[in-house]
């Protein structure tokens, strides 16, 4: 079994490899069957939080009023995440033909895609699948429409990408999109299904192979494979699909080849939202249940490898100034927190720290989550604390002295581009200059 085995460029390549016989199974179904099966199967959410896919389309049909959307969201934005990316350029088609299937069941009115502008050739991909579907007569049960929104890492939290789709810049809500769907208008809530592109491209297979076919590798509680982002300091980077229950060292030693130059693993960083690894917890399974075992979490299934060469108090800068500048500002103790936060990494790595640095860090770690509206302040909370208390002794011998094993190569894995020929992937190297206020700083001179 594979989501990304067979690449399909058209529309008569998917159907020749079983494609839309999904959507025909279930428009065969009443939509109660569908959301069974899929409940059956056991997925579950691939874009963070891992919440159960049949459950939470049962809750969006059964609760509230007013009419029903479904939002694919595909609209990744955290460090060390490109899967999604890979999935649309790969097979298109069967995260479309993943959505027509949820709109059906849980009866939808409209389907939105929501992707970011600088994403060309994911929209591209979107729209020639799209436009082939309609010419060759696929019965859609709704429309589904593209949605371009800003390179901003909110675009992806699922009240952002709402707020985008309505029209307005990726502002999260307090109200989850079962309470508060999309033009909700009192007393119509307008019960939104946001799930994420690999999620969705789960559901044709599991329609046309049925339950099982998702049940046939993984783990019972989490079940089917699942697409894994690796870069760093690997000998090859690239988006791999595993069996969930994969051991993380076989992810990093076998499909990424180890750490490269033969060194070994000091920190490995999932995306930007939860606590750190180290190279003694390498044989955790890549799974839900293991991986909150740990302390840490699966989240979207990309991670970020650092080797022994790497200065901690740098990597911490460059997901702290990352959080700090992604935050929007509508919770003082997010923006104001991860800020101060920081600017006192800058500080130890400048050599103008003291010993009162890392104690302060911790304080705001802990309290930067207050008022929060959505995710983001728990990675600064959870990330900032792991990477403080494992590598105490670092961040204190950064006191009085500017950091002498600063990497010029190390940029925030921000990633642009894959080169799969060559097993890298292309950083943001214009994210520096990017400011607390989603703008850019000019150049010098």
């Amino acid at each position: 079994m594979g989501l990304v085995d067979r690449p399909c460029a058209t529309l008569e390549e998917y159907r020749a490899a079983g494609g839309l016989r999904g959507l025909e199974a279930a428009l065969e179904m009443p939509p109660e069957g569908v959301i069974g099966v899929v409940a059956e199967s056991g997925l579950r959410g691939r874009g963070g939080g891992g919440f159960p896919t049949g459950d939470k389309w049962r809750a969006i049909r059964e609760i509230g009023t007013g009419d029903r959307y479904v939002v694919c969201n595909a609209a990744e934005g955290e460090p060390a995440t490109f899967k999604d990316r890979y999935l649309l350029r790969t097979n298109a088609y069967q995260v479309l033909e993943g959505i027509l299937i949820a709109a059906y069941a849980i009866g939808a009115r409209r389907a939105f895609i929501g992707v970011k502008e600088a994403f060309a050739p994911e929209s591209d991909a979107i729209v020639r699948a799209a436009q082939e579907m309609h010419d060759a007569g696929v019965v859609d049960p709704v429309p589904v429409e593209l949605v371009s929104g800003p390179d901003l890492y909110l675009f992806g939290e699922e009240t952002g990408l709402l707020e985008v789709v309505e029209g307005r810049p990726p502002l999260p809500r307090s109200a989850r999109p079962y309470m508060e769907g999309l033009f909700a208008a009192p007393p119509r809530q307008n019960p939104t299904l946001v799930n994420n592109a690999e999620t969705l491209a789960n559901v044709p297979h599991i329609l046309r192979e049925g339950a099982e076919w998702l049940r046939s590798v993984g783990t019972v509680g989490s079940p089917g494979t699942m697409l894994f982002t690796l870069a760093g300091d690997v000998r090859r980077e690239g988006v791999f699909e595993l069996p969930l229950g994969t051991p993380l060292r076989s992810l990093v030693e076998d499909a990424g080849g180890g750490v490269r130059d033969g060194g070994t693993p000091k920190v490995i960083v999932p995306g930007a939202s939860t606590t750190a690894l180290i190279a003694s917890q390498l044989d955790v399974p890549l799974d839900f249940e293991d991986m909150a075992s740990t302390g840490s979490a699966l989240g979207s299934g990309g991670f970020a490898v650092y080797d022994e060469t790497a200065c901690i108090v740098q990597i911490a800068l460059l997901y702290s100034n990352f959080l700090w500048v992604e935050s929007c500002g509508q919770c003082p103790p997010c923006k104001f927190g991860s800020g101060e936060i920081t600017a006192h990494l800058q500080r130890i790595e400048r050599g103008e720290g003291d010993a009162g640095d890392v104690g302060l860090m911790l304080a705001r770690a802990k309290t930067v989550t207050d008022g929060q509206k959505c995710a983001l302040p728990t990675g600064e909370s959870l990330l900032m604390q792991s990477l403080l208390q494992t590598f105490t002794e670092e961040f204190e011998a950064h006191e009085g002295a500017p950091c002498e094993r600063r990497r010029g190569d190390l940029l925030l894995p921000k990633i642009v581009e894959l080169d799969e020929a060559a097993g890298r992937f292309h950083y943001d190297e214009r994210y520096p200059s990017k400011l607390a206020d989603w703008t850019y700083a000019a150049p010098p001179g």
